[in-house]
């Protein structure tokens, strides 16, 4: 998650092969922290209801490329004693990053399989890859399966590119004068000023985790389960947003789970992008989200609620995120900055961020909630057809072990659940997905005086 400078103004510039900028905080951590068995990919998927032409699309893809230059990017080599990463920008892909695996029964889930397992590599431009998945060699339906290293950039970022590949792939060329991405990298901008968190009664009390599963295998890699759902409904004049329904839905699922296996009530908090970029050909590319911590207390959720407690719940954890979205702060805390602090090299700092991380993790968010929301472009691939469901899904490593994200797109709700097999399995996965469907139903069904702005 890497916040840029806003785009130039005029035709795309292309940056000199020897152009460097040096790694944002949010890269630097996340460098530091890769693991090999628990990869930090991001999925994206994208539902046509037909099959585009390969090599135009190739063309269209590699030609958004150039248009969103900061994409092109590798890992610049350094020697030990460099006291930061740098991202070194390509004029061209190292390596053509379109592929067309083999179409089949099976296709996808192997495509699936790899975006979970394999990253594409920060040593290569660009450090994104599509595959191309057709069901059967006769033609019909169509995925496009994005993998993207999210040290690298993260996934509204990557569907920005993949839209304007779409537009060219379309012949929607963007007009002279329309601003891309450019290089460069600044802080993000901060939130608006506005008043201190709600207290959220979670404290600096260690949080809940995630039980663990009697039958999770134990092994690295991630595991993965999408929903297609309807997209909850609100009664009018509603204090409360889908993102609110969203968040105590994942509180809410967790609970019931950790009661299931006798896990005593802690308080939980549950990790939240904000995501203030603008969505148009201007939109800044990498890492843009700030991380938020939305906290619930245990007696909140210790018991199953009924409408009334749960409309109050909603419009509680309303409040919370209305103070969270406003409030300035960096965008993975003040410790953050102060670790990437370029006053010792690089790998000194690696050593002390992995330490601190271990060190830190009982006192690790519960989960993750990323909610991309509706999906702002139409994904149009002309005679492909335009997106009939985006999936996206965001790494799941331990200590929190389980990551929900969600987007919706023509009034339907995609969900992506994706946790450790250290942790969870897929049965587990499956049983956690029904517990978040049916408290979504829950909240659509509340009475319409039950979800205002009450006392």
């Amino acid at each position: 998650m890497t916040a840029l400078q806003p785009a130039r103004p005029g035709p795309p510039a292309k940056p000199a092969a020897a152009d460097r900028i040096p790694f944002p905080v949010v890269d630097e951590i996340s460098r530091h922290c890769v693991r090999e068995d628990e990869p930090e990919t991001v999925h994206i998927e994208v539902h046509l209801p037909r099959q585009p032409d390969p090599e135009r699309l190739r063309a269209a893809f590699g030609e958004a490329l150039r248009r969103h230059p900061r994409v092109l990017v590798r890992e610049a080599p350094r020697p030990w004693y460099r006291r930061r990463y740098e991202w070194e920008l390509t004029d061209t892909p190292d390596v053509d990053p379109t592929r067309f695996p083999e179409p089949g029964p099976g296709a996808l889930e192997r495509a699936r399989a790899r975006a979970l397992a394999e990253a594409p590599p920060l040593s290569v431009s660009p450090p994104v890859r599509l595959d191309v998945v057709g069901p059967s060699p006769a033609g019909g339906s169509c995925v496009l399966l994005l993998t993207l290293n999210h040290t690298a950039l993260d996934g509204p970022a990557c569907l920005r590119v993949l839209a304007t590949a779409a537009e060219l792939y379309g012949g929607a060329l963007a007009p002279a004068g329309t601003t891309v991405a450019a290089p460069g990298t600044t802080v993000a901008a901060p939130g608006r000023p506005g008043p201190p968190p709600a207290r959220t009664g979670a404290g600096a009390a260690r949080p809940a985790r995630v039980a663990p599963a009697s039958d999770a295998p134990g092994r690295g890699g991630n595991g993965l389960l999408l929903a297609d759902l309807p997209v909850p409904g609100r009664p009018a004049g509603a204090g409360y947003t889908v993102n609110d329904q969203l968040l105590v839905a994942t509180c809410l699922m967790i609970a019931r789970w950790n009661r299931l296996h006798d896990v005593p009530p802690r308080p939980m908090r549950i990790t939240m992008p904000i995501d203030e970029r603008p969505r148009g050909a201007e939109m800044p590319i990498g890492n843009g989200t700030r991380l938020v911590e939305v906290g619930f207390a245990a007696p909140e959720y210790v018991r199953e609620p009924g409408p009334d407690a749960l409309a109050a719940l909603l419009r509680r954890t309303a409040e919370r995120t209305r103070a969270l979205k406003s409030a300035p702060r960096p965008q993975l805390g003040h410790a953050a900055a102060l670790l990437t602090a370029p006053a010792v090299p690089v790998g000194m700092r690696a050593a002390l961020t992995r330490g601190l991380r271990r060190a830190a993790a009982p006192w690790t968010s519960t989960t993750l909630l990323s909610n991309i929301g509706r999906i702002p472009y139409p994904l149009d691939f002309a005679e492909a057809g335009r997106a009939e469901a985006v999936w996206f899904s965001a790494p799941a490593s331990m200590p929190r072990g389980l990551t929900v994200t969600t987007a919706s797109t023509g009034g339907r709700l995609h969900l992506a659940l994706r946790w450790s097999r250290a942790l969870l399995d897929d049965a587990a996965g499956r049983q956690l997905c029904d517990f978040f469907t049916e408290y979504l139903a829950a909240m659509t069904d509340l009475p319409a005086d039950s979800g205002g702005d009450g006392p």
